[in-house]
């Protein structure tokens, strides 16, 4: 099996800020995750990735929040879809 696109979005927003979310569905798991997905979602201002989540080669699931790597725990996209919007929503309102 290839690996089958799920979901892509992206945003340019009139302030100049993107908003790009990517979830494919792979044959076999991103070492050293156990599910089958590979996603990056991010938010960017400025030029500056403000938050961002993603499975990165020998990294595993982690994100990127305040210019901090941390652990993720991914579970499914639909949480996934849902903790990014939260993060950048949190973010935006500060």
């Amino acid at each position: 099996m290839a690996a089958q696109l799920i979901t892509r979005f992206k945003n340019v927003n009139p302030d100049g800020s993107i908003l790009e979310l990517v979830v494919w569905k792979v044959p076999e798991p991103v070492p050293p995750t156990e599910h089958g997905y590979k996603y990056r979602a991010v938010y960017v201002l400025d030029g500056q990735r403000i938050v961002g989540f993603d499975n990165e080669r020998s990294k595993g699931d982690h994100c990127h929040l305040d210019g901090k790597e941390l652990p993720y725990n991914f579970t499914t996209v639909e949480q996934l879809v849902e903790d990014f919007i939260a993060a950048v929503a949190a973010r935006r309102a500060s």
